[in-house]
């Protein structure tokens, strides 16, 4: 039975489709999840995908925060689950308190849309061990409030613990540290400001490529589930 991962719908998502497709062509079972239900449906890992949840009011991820399928998703969290967060995903683990930090508007107070180059700095979390650390990788970008921001103390904290999952080698908004994704200290749940979800196939993905360079996110973690027998019977 392949492992079922499921994608969050929150009102104002923009990008869940493309999670989901993302899930189908890395071999696992796609899983619809809606906002309003905490009923998990026995999902092996979760992904949060981007957009606008509640049209990015009060803060961006804040209002998505308190919906009833983030208290499963905390608890599965903390329980060992896998769990992506990307751009605004990445936004609602932050104000979930699953991740450290926070992300503001971006420098210039610009949207910024465009591919971008990344290293892989942490290969060794659920959701990147498909990569070599130190890779170089192009995944898209598109947010206007994605400036990772912490204090001193806790960036410290994230380098020094290998949490720096990857980092911008242009540093299109202005990050601390040029942060472009970061880890809990178990290495479960992965903020990622960036949409490997855009870059899965040669069709759609950045060009000129490598197109598939986000791809190994969604490969990564169905890996890790069939490795450590987590996979729901």
């Amino acid at each position: 039975m392949p492992a079922r991962i499921g994608v969050v719908t929150f009102p104002g998502t923009q990008d869940d489709a493309d999670a989901l497709r993302a899930v189908r062509v890395a071999g696992a079972e796609p899983v619809s999840l809606w906002h309003r239900d905490a009923d998990l449906h026995g999902v092996d890992a979760i992904v949060l995908p981007g957009g606008f949840s509640y049209g990015d009011y009060l803060r961006c991820g804040a209002i998505a925060r308190f919906s009833p399928v983030m208290e499963s998703v905390i608890a599965a969290a903390h329980e060992g689950m896998p769990v992506l967060g990307i751009c605004n995903g990445f936004q609602v683990l932050c104000e979930s308190h699953l991740l450290p930090g926070a992300l503001i508007r971006n420098d210039g107070m610009l949207f910024v849309n465009r591919d971008v180059r990344l290293t892989v700095e942490a290969a060794d979390t659920a959701w990147t061990g498909g990569y070599k650390a130190g890779q170089e990788i192009v995944i898209p970008i598109k947010n206007g409030e994605g400036k990772f921001t912490a204090d001193e103390r806790t960036l410290d904290e994230l380098e020094a613990t290998g949490r720096v999952v990857a980092r911008y080698l242009d540093n299109p908004n202005g990050s601390a540290r040029a942060i472009a994704g970061v880890a809990n200290a178990a290495g479960n749940v992965v903020g990622l400001m960036p949409h490997p979800e855009h870059a899965i196939d040669e069709l759609t993905g950045p060009y000129p490529g490598p197109a598939t360079d986000g791809l190994p996110f969604f490969t990564s973690v169905l890996q890790r589930l069939i490795d450590s027998e987590l996979v729901n019977a």
